[in-house]
């Protein structure tokens, strides 16, 4: 075998798996860790950290703490260092509308139920940046600021921007024509040329006080002096701002968060008058939009019945609160449009027969004719008074109509009188509901003119306005669901044959439509706690209808709200043998299986043929049960 050469016998044979098992077992630990901490610490014994230990992070705080910025004093260190005053936390009161607060007890509720309650009731901390217009964030450079700054500053105008002149730029040419006729024997390039074109050009400006000895300090002062002569005072705010849609940082300073209210409507209703007064009628108003198809308001009920007819109902109507005696309601309407229609609707005491059977009365008997028929109208009364005295607790529906809103405010908002009077027929059997709408405003302004799109919406400008329904529809036994009732008024904005079968009700409801004043007085909430501002008590007060808006509205939840709105849609007898009629839906609190948990919260009984929202509220845990009651006429 051949000898090794002299360099090669120098060269361990150590494999590299020898060398790291051989290290592992005589430190038992990261070599590379025990490297680091001899070189950084210089210590001289070998510590021993297990590979098979988690090692904790590093506390940052505490390292910033224990390891300060080793940074010289100088006119820049304010620029590294945070500004020790710049966050100041200042606690403001929360503001509460009402006179007694929303929010329940604390000793009535459960410690976790509590510390949630507690984020509706305790003062606003607000954190206050001293510093915040010297961030990026901050972009003080508006339109407005822009278009000021830039009064007065000279406008710049540069070669390139300045059109040739048509006279001088001939002259121009002429000059250059001569001078190539004088060097047509010189050719390009050579030393006759330049000769010539030097000779011929205009000497520059001489510069003064070129070749004198001036100091360097002399020189920065003058060149310090020109520079802030004529200067702008904001010269580096003259950029243009830059886009928004640029992903740059935006640090807005955020309002202190308040209850959200949508532009409001305030609707007073007056009177509701029949040919015929045999009974009594109970109304209620509610906000629909036809292109959603969603209902956004809740039901607002109102009693506009004389006290001979309340008197019918005294057997089973307790005495009424003050907070059920409003007439006048304010809604709000957080995105207006042109498919906004306030839908009213009126209810009857319960009797015998079908609703077309019902209303018959009510569309051949006329107020002028009530000597005529006496007789028919006393049996009339007496049938009434008999259903009041046995079914007085229980509605079924009665007739309809739909003002277009939308069409109201701008009539209003375009005559030039302090108040407007609109009438409004819909019972007219010639025509379309456009031709018989147009044909009834006084002072012959036509309810069809709107303006497109939603911008033009607008309900807090428009003059008040005093409607006046003639006529309702009579409702429909089968078509009583909120489906059929936005096809309808889908007929209503245009000329349809639909709303011709329908037959209509003589009556004439007076209302008030004005925008809602900003603070009202003798105001309630949809939970009926009076609004500040109310000085007596006995006074006849104004409802705040809860909106439901059409889209979500992207706000914090800062008031304290507990209710619950039950709507009863449909009930369905199809595969159950026998008549089903007369059938009442009961929905009441109960905090057990058995009757006598009963809650004493508001309940409703109510026939299926009434279907309507259900406010209900309360701040215990419980829930609801659903009962069907049959009752015989």
């Amino acid at each position: 075998m051949a000898e090794r050469r002299a360099f090669a016998q120098k060269i361990s044979r150590t494999v590299a798996a020898e060398v790291r098992k051989q290290i592992s077992g005589q430190y038992s630990g990261s070599p590379q860790l025990l490297k680091n901490l001899n070189i950084v610490g210089n210590i001289s014994h070998h510590t021993t950290v297990p590979l098979t230990e988690a090692v904790d992070p590093v506390d940052l705080e505490d390292y910033l703490i224990t390891h300060p910025l080793a940074v010289d004093s100088g006119p820049l260190r304010d620029l590294i260092e945070f500004p020790p005053d710049d966050i100041e936390v200042v606690y403001s009161p929360r503001d509460c509308r009402t006179l007694v607060s929303a929010v329940p007890e604390e000793s009535e509720m459960d410690p976790h139920v509590r510390d949630c309650i507690r984020s509706y009731t305790e003062d606003w901390a607000i954190v206050i940046r001293k510093y915040h217009k010297l961030g990026t964030g901050f972009n003080p450079n508006t339109l407005d600021k822009q278009k000021e700054r830039q009064k007065g500053l000279p406008k710049q105008v540069f070669e390139s921007d300045e059109a040739p002149d048509g006279n001088n730029y001939q002259d121009d040419q002429d000059d250059l024509k001569r001078r190539s006729m004088s060097i047509d024997d010189t050719p390009r390039g050579s030393w006759a040329c330049s000769i010539f074109d030097l000779k011929n050009s205009l000497p520059d400006a001489l510069l003064p006080n070129l070749l004198d000895r001036t100091p360097n300090e002399e020189i920065d002062r003058q060149n310090d002096d020109q520079r802030k002569s004529n200067r702008h005072k904001e010269l580096f705010a003259l950029h243009p701002s830059p886009d928004e849609e640029e992903p740059i940082e935006r640090l807005s300073v955020p309002d202190v968060p308040k209850e959200h209210f949508g532009q409001r409507l305030l609707v007073k209703c007056l009177s509701l008058k029949f040919e015929i007064e045999i009974e009594p009628i109970f109304a209620s108003l509610a906000l629909y939009d036809v292109k959603e198809k969603k209902k956004i308001s809740e039901n607002f009920y109102f009693d506009l019945n004389s006290e001979q007819m309340k008197g019918l109902l005294r057997p089973h109507v307790p005495p009424a609160a003050i907070t059920t005696l409003a007439r006048s309601a304010i809604f709000s309407i957080t995105y207006p449009s042109q498919d906004v229609f306030l839908v009213i609707k009126l209810e009857k005491v319960l009797q015998q027969g079908d609703i077309g059977e019902c209303a018959e009365p009510y569309m051949i008997f006329k107020e002028a004719d009530a000597t005529k028929n006496k007789e028919k109208l006393e049996k009339l009364k007496s049938q009434a008074d008999q259903f009041c005295q046995r079914l007085g607790k229980y509605r079924m529906p009665f007739a309809w109509t739909a003002i277009h809103l939308m069409n109201i405010v701008s009539s209003a908002g375009s005559l030039e009188r302090d108040s407007t009077e609109v009438e409004i027929s819909t019972g007219e059997r010639k025509g379309s509901w456009s031709e018989r709408r147009n044909s009834s405003i006084v002072g012959r302004r036509s309810l069809e003119r709107t303006t497109s799109g939603d911008d033009a919406c607008n309900l807090t400008s428009f003059r008040p306005a005093t409607l006046t329904v003639t006529n309702f529809f009579k409702q429909e036994g089968d078509r009583l669901s909120d489906e059929d009732l936005y096809k309808f008024l889908a007929d209503m904005r245009r000329p349809s044959s639909v709303l011709r079968r329908l037959r209509p009700i003589t009556a004439q409801l007076k209302i008030d439509i004005s925008p809602a004043p900003e603070n009202p007085h003798y105001c309630l909430t949809p939970e009926l706690l009076q609004v500040k501002l109310y000085p007596d008590s006995r006074v006849r007060p104004t409802r705040e209808i809860l909106e439901f808006p059409a889209r979500d509205v992207y706000v914090p939840n800062t008031t304290y709200r507990n209710l619950l709105y039950i709507y009863p849609q449909s009930l369905n007898f199809a595969n159950r043998q026998g008549s089903a009629r007369n059938i009442t839906v009961k929905v009441q609190f109960m905090y057990g299986e058995d009757p006598s948990n009963a809650m004493p919260s508001p309940s409703c009984t109510h026939p299926i043929l009434a279907v309507r929202p259900l406010p209900l509220w309360c701040y215990h845990s419980i829930f609801s049960l659903l009962s069907l009651d049959f009752i015989t006429l």
